[in-house]
Formats: C-alpha cells, structure tokens, sequence
C-alpha cells in the first residue's frame, strides 16, 4: 500500500502536503478548510505581534505562471492564531500544526517566542527569516551575523520544536555559510524557500501590483528550479536532525515528487492553492501516489534525497 505519510521531528503526519503561509490562513475559517482536506496538516498566515492590515491592494496578482505579491505581512496577530491551535490542542489532540509567525524587530520577536514558550502550545513553530515584502524592511536571513546572533539568542531560552522559513540563496559560498550557522543550533527544521523577492510584471504599460511601484515576490512555476536547488543544498549540508519543508512550484504530484527526491520531508503548495482550491491537495496526492507506484516506492523515505547525478 502506497503511503505519503511523513514526519518533522517527533511529529507524525497522515500526508506529506500543506499549505503554504499566506494561503489559506488568514482566518479560522480557511485553516479549517486546509485542516478538513486531504492536506497532512497546516500553518498559519505569519503572525506579527499585533494585527495588521498589510499593504494597499491590488498586492497579489495570478500570472501565467504564478503569482506575484507584496502583501506587508497582513494578519490577525499572534493571539488569534495561537488561541485557535491551542484549543485544537484539545479538540484534535491527535493532529499537530505549524505556528507561523515573525516579529518586526528583534525586539518584537523575541516578545513573540517568549510569549509562545510559556504557553502551553505543544506544535510546530516556524519563525520567518524570509519576509520580502515589507517596504523598509530587509530580509533577516540574508544577513548571516544577524541571524546568528538572533538564533543564538533565541536558544537560551527556547525550547520547543522551531523551524526557520528561509528565502531562496543563489551562491554556493551563501548555502555554506547559511547551513553552518543553522548547524549550530537545535532547529527541528528549515523550510525552503519564501517567494523570489523583488521581482515586476507589467500588463500593457502598467504594474500588477500596487506596493513597492509593482515589486514584489515571485510564485509559482517560476520558482520551482530555484526551490529545489535550495531543498537539495540544505540536504546535503544540514545535520540529518534539521529537516527540510519543500516549497516552490509544486502544481503536480510530479513537482512534489521532485521536491521530495531533493530531501524534503513535507511539501508546502501556495500559488496554485490559490488558484485551485484545497481540491488541490486530493489531486496532488493521487498523482504523486501513481508516481510512487509505478517506481515502486511504498513510501516517502524510498525515495527522499535519493537524487541521482551524472558521472
């Protein structure tokens, strides 16, 4: 019997796929939607320390192949989202999700962990180091000293499962140094990779999206290449404890699997959830499963990392 079961750390998930934060995830309402779908599990939209509005619309825009937005972080704030898991905690105890979330300063995030830390939330936490769309604002991961300094900090008093969701790298020399500082601390995942930052659509003369004079993030088939790369980079270098979340370009079951093949152990979909629906997540998994079947690979671990080069 075909299985996409998987697992993050000590966590066991019945399917492989989730959505991806920032689809799907604004409310309770979407999450349940996600959580009542075939879907292994959920994260929440990245929740700052208080509710915010986002950015002025139009910031998402479908193109052909993909999405692209500047979207400012919009959300309900940390309370909304953690009050929702924790009461799942005990209606759904069965079932473990992912906690998204990102403060606006170092200041704000360490105010958010803290306040997580002494909840009595039991899941998955991802900070988000990969945030391209806020004006004003870089991106924390592509800066090494600050991101050491800020996991260093975060450790001494941190202490349940938490993941980074990271930004896609472009250079060798970035994916050394990046996995040698993740290497030195206890992070139970990372998850690549956030929407290309900074890209431009123009329809007839005029910019897609409003923020940032029409910059903004990439998703989509556009990204898939630089997604993988990034999934099989961290693979080779990050100690086997780190896992890796796939996210990028995944429209079939063929890109999860190509996702999975490079080493990732859950795959996230968000352009084309978007577009399609959490119907996505049925479809996906019976191409994938046809795939596994056809090879003859009972289970996702057959085949994870197992990516072939040429002599």
């Amino acid at each position: 019997m075909v299985s996409t079961a998987s697992h993050i750390g000590d966590f066991q998930f019945k399917n492989v796929f989730m959505n991806a934060a920032g689809v799907y995830c604004m409310t309770r309402e979407e999450l349940e939607t996600v959580r009542q779908s075939a879907a292994g599990t959920f994260v929440t939209k990245t929740a700052t320390l208080e509710s915010r509005a986002g950015n002025p619309e139009p910031r998402y825009h479908d193109v052909p192949l993909g999405s692209i937005n500047s979207m400012g972080l919009p959300n309900q704030g940390l309370d909304y989202y953690l009050d929702y898991l924790l009461e799942l905690q005990d209606t759904a105890p069965e079932d473990t999700f992912f906690l998204s979330l990102v403060g606006l300063s170092p200041d704000e995030t360490h105010t958010i962990l803290k306040k997580v830390e002494a909840s009595a939330y039991q899941g998955l936490i991802e900070l988000n180091l990969s945030c391209p769309n806020v004006p004003g604002k870089p991106q924390i991961a592509y800066d090494f000293e600050t991101t050491e300094n800020l996991l260093t900090e975060v450790f001494t008093y941190f202490t349940k499962s938490l993941g980074v969701k990271l930004p896609p790298y472009f250079d060798i020399v970035h994916f050394d140094q990046a996995a040698t500082i993740f290497n030195k601390f206890p992070l139970t995942f990372v998850n690549c990779v956030n929407s290309i930052g900074n890209g431009l659509y123009i329809e007839d003369e005029t910019v897609a999206i409003k923020p940032k004079q029409g910059f903004g993030g990439l998703g989509g088939q556009y990204i898939k290449p630089t997604a993988l790369a990034n999934v099989h980079a961290f693979y080779q270098r990050l100690k086997p404890e780190i896992q890796i979340i796939g996210t990028g370009g995944v429209l079939t079951g063929r890109d999860a699997f190509e996702h999975i093949l490079c080493g990732a152990s859950m795959v996230q979909i968000g352009t084309q959830l978007q577009k399609e629906g959490v119907g996505i997540f049925e479809r996906v998994t019976a191409e994938l499963k046809a795939i596994m079947a056809e090879k003859g690979y009972d289970s996702i671990e057959d085949f994870r990392g197992k990516l072939h080069y040429m002599d």
